[in-house]
């Protein structure tokens, strides 16, 4: 009888600190696939690279992961409402997770900088949505200050349960390899994600369900690239939006990472993402949105610059759908509208487009 995945906290449930009878809200998240991608893995001279493809989980991004188990611990401290500063995904997950545990959502996202597929989700899952004069980091600044003075729970990741759910991601990866990679890259945001990889590495090293950690790379845009300047950016601008963040909250857990792992931070330009973007779409089959390119296209610039470790195996984080941001599939790389080719309604019509002759 084939397998009916459970969500993470079931599947996980020795791994995470929960019990059988404690609250579980799930949506099925998790078990996202891990795809091998030649292309890439030619581009970058490596032996292999698999990505990790997070857009699968149910509200399209690797944020589910963690919504699990923050909303499950919400519900466990009879929380009636949940709060969220997001770019996007955050409010998304949360808002559809609330929705499951019988909760309101609360989601504070930045004027203007939000994909409008990121924000239909938050507004389909009945989240109460405001809009904050201010960028992403004052929106959690005020939600961390909602959280502790008035009765609503904080499910960003500055909350620890969010990082134990993320953490699942780096089993998964092991589960399917039977061991690490030799380096593992992922975007750079808030810098919850590579701080729960590393979390969840370390574990299987103290398991011995591996020998040693794998490299992890942290690629962030060149114009929100606070761990590259090596302080905070006050005024942080890409098209990458699930990443425009300029004070990251897990900064001191991303250094660690880098650190434990002999890892590294890198930046890309938003031409750089886009041109991976478009990339993995045309040459893996993989389609995701600009910001969840940023990990592949680090990696392909320092390919380029001769400065990426020789290593054999390599996976890479890819963490939301392309359905989250669509407009950018919908442009050629000169930023023109790409507009479907009409035709007559007739077969000859459309073999002349496709230079097709008739069969003899």
């Amino acid at each position: 009888m084939a397998h009916q995945w459970r969500g993470v906290i079931r599947e996980y449930i020795d791994r995470l600190p929960f019990q059988e009878s404690d609250p579980i809200i799930t949506l099925g998240e998790g078990g996202t696939p891990l795809i091998e991608a030649p292309a890439l893995a030619k581009l970058l001279d490596v032996g292999s690279v698999h990505l990790k493809f997070e857009g699968m989980n149910p509200t399209g991004s690797f944020k589910d992961r963690g919504m699990t188990t923050a909303v499950s611990k919400a519900a466990a401290h009879g929380a009636q409402a949940v709060i969220a500063a997001s770019t996007g995904n955050t409010s998304a997950a949360a808002a559809a997770y609330a929705v499951k545990a019988g909760m309101q959502s609360v989601v504070l996202v930045p004027a203007g900088k939000i994909s409008w597929g990121k924000l239909s989700q938050a507004v389909a899952h009945k989240a109460q949505i405001l809009q904050v004069r201010g960028n992403f980091d004052d929106c959690l600044r005020m939600a961390r200050d909602l959280s502790e003075n008035y009765p609503v729970f904080l499910v960003n990741s500055v909350n620890p349960d969010r990082l134990q759910g993320q953490k699942t991601a780096s089993f998964e990866v092991v589960d399917v390899l039977g061991d690490a990679p030799d380096l593992h890259a992922m975007p750079l945001g808030n810098a919850g994600n590579i701080s729960a990889y590393h979390l969840g590495y370390r574990e299987e090293v103290e398991v011995g369900r591996i020998k040693k950690l794998p490299r992890l790379f942290g690629i962030q845009a060149a114009g929100s690239a606070p761990f590259i300047q090596g302080s905070p950016v006050a005024k942080p601008e890409t098209i990458a939006t699930a990443i425009r963040i300029g004070n990251p909250a897990s900064w001191d857990l991303a250094q660690e990472a880098k650190r434990d792992t002999n890892g590294g931070f890198g930046s890309v330009t938003d031409k750089e993402i886009l041109w991976m973007h478009r990339f993995l779409s045309q040459e893996t089959g993989v389609f995701v949105e600009p910001s969840s390119a940023t990990g592949a296209a680090g990696l392909y610039k320092l390919a380029k610059q001769g400065e990426l470790p020789k290593v054999d195996r390599v996976v890479v984080t890819v963490t939301g759908h392309g359905l989250k941001d669509p407009d950018w599939a919908l442009k050629d790389e000169s930023g023109r509208k790409i507009k479907p080719k009409k035709v007559s309604a007739t077969a000859q019509a459309v073999a002349e487009v496709l230079g097709l002759e008739r069969n003899k």
